[in-house]
C-alpha cells in the first residue's frame, strides 16, 4: 500500500522513523525519498548529513524485498571475533551496535545458533533505535540451549525454537510464554536454504543471521546469503577465535570479490557484500551442507562471551 506522501528532508530521528515503513518504491516515495538519474534514492535537498547516511546505509537492505537473508559479523582487523580466552569486549564500538539494533528493526526475524545462544544468552531485541522487536529465532537440533536462558524466559519477544524432532525439547513443554517449538524431521531440514524456506512458511522472510561466526560462515558457504555487513575494528588480537570460515580457494584470483562499500561506523569500518548470484563457495556439496546442519546447533563453536563491545554479545 502507497503511503501518503511526506515532503521535505527529515531530520535523522525523522529519516530512521521513515525507513522503517519502506518495503518498495512506492513506499520509498511515500516516505519522502526522490530517485536521482543514477537511479539512487535520496531525501529532498537539502537534507541533513545523518538523515542522507542513514538513507544510504539502509535503503538497499529496505528495498530488498520480503525474502532476503543478511548477516552481521563484528571483529578485529585480523580476522578474530575474541581473544582465545572468549573474551569479546569491546571488538567494535557503540556505533556498531546501534547499526545491529537497526539491521534487527529490519528484519522478521533474527537467528542464532545453539553455541552462541548458550554461551553469551544474547537478547536479540531491538533497544538502540526506535523499530519492533524480530522474532528470535534459535537454532538447536540437539535441544541443548539451557531453558533458563533470557530468548525463553524474558518475555520480550516471541522466539522460535528450532529443534531436531528426536529430541526431550520437542517432546515437552515450551520454556516460557511466547515461545514455540519448530521440530524438524532430519538433518537435511537444518541447511540454510532448507531453513529459510521454514522460516519464509511462517512470515519470516527477511532473516538477519546475528551468530556465531559458525552459523554465519554455514550460511555463506551455502550460498544462502544476500548480503554479509562485516564490521572490521582497528585492534590486532593475534590469535582467538575466527570469525568468518570457509574452504575457499587455492587460486587468488578466484577467490570470492562480490561488489561492496564501506563506510565508517566511528573508529570502525563497515564493509557491506553484496552476495546474491555467488552461489555456494567452492567445496560445499549438499552432503557437506546436511553434516554441518548436525553439528551447526551446536556450532562447533567456542563458549564466547561476546560482551557488550561487540555485536553479538549480550547485545
Amino acid at each position: 500500500m502507497t503511503r501518503t506522501n511526506r515532503s521535505g528532508a527529515p531530520d535523522t530521528g525523522a529519516a530512521w522513523r521513515r525507513l522503517l515503513t519502506v518495503r518498495s518504491a512506492a513506499d520509498a516515495r511515500g516516505a519522502g525519498l526522490r530517485r536521482g538519474a543514477d537511479g539512487g534514492w535520496a531525501w529532498p535537498e537539502p537534507a541533513p548529513a545523518g538523515a542522507a547516511a542513514l538513507a544510504a546505509r539502509y535503503l538497499p537492505l529496505c528495498l530488498a524485498g520480503p525474502h532476503t537473508a543478511f548477516a552481521q559479523l563484528g571483529q578485529s582487523a585480523d580476522g578474530f571475533i575474541a581473544t582465545r580466552t572468549g573474551d569479546a569486549d569491546f571488538v567494535t564500538g557503540a556505533e556498531d551496535r546501534l547499526h545491529l539494533h537497526r539491521m534487527r528493526a529490519l528484519s522478521d526475524a533474527v537467528l542464532v545458533g545453539a553455541g552462541t545462544a548458550t554461551a553469551d544468552d544474547p537478547r536479540l531485541t531491538v533497544r538502540a533505535c526506535e523499530g519492533a522487536h524480530p522474532v528470535r529465532v534459535v537454532l538447536d537440533p540437539r535441544g541443548r540451549v539451557p531453558r533458563g536462558r533470557g530468548v525463553f524466559t524474558d518475555g520480550a519477544a516471541p522466539t522460535l525454537w528450532v529443534v531436531g524432532a528426536d529430541t526431550a525439547a520437542a517432546r515437552g513443554r515450551p520454556p516460557g510464554d511466547g515461545v514455540t517449538v519448530l521440530p524438524l524431521a532430519d538433518r537435511a531440514a537444518f541447511a540454510p536454504r532448507p531453513l529459510l524456506s521454514a522460516l519464509a512458511a511462517r512470515g519470516l522472510g527477511r532473516v538477519l543471521v546475528e551468530g556465531g561466526g559458525d552459523t554465519v560462515s554455514r550460511f555463506l558457504r551455502a550460498g544462502a546469503l544476500d548480503r554479509l555487513y562485516l564490521t572490521v575494528a582497528p585492534v590486532l588480537i593475534g590469535d582467538g577465535v575466527p570469525g568468518l570460515r570457509f574452504p575457499g580457494t587455492g587460486v587468488m584470483r578466484r577467490a570470492l570479490r562480490p561488489p561492496a562499500r564501506r563506510t565508517l561506523l566511528g573508529e570502525d569500518t563497515l564493509w557491506e557484500f553484496d552476495l546474491r548470484g555467488c552461489g555456494p563457495q567452492p567445496g560445499d556439496t549438499a552432503d557437506d551442507q546436511h553434516a554441518d546442519a548436525g553439528q551447526a546447533g551446536d556450532e562447533g563453536e567456542h563458549a564466547v562471551d561476546h560482551g557488550h563491545g561487540q555485536a553479538l554479545g549480550g547485545a
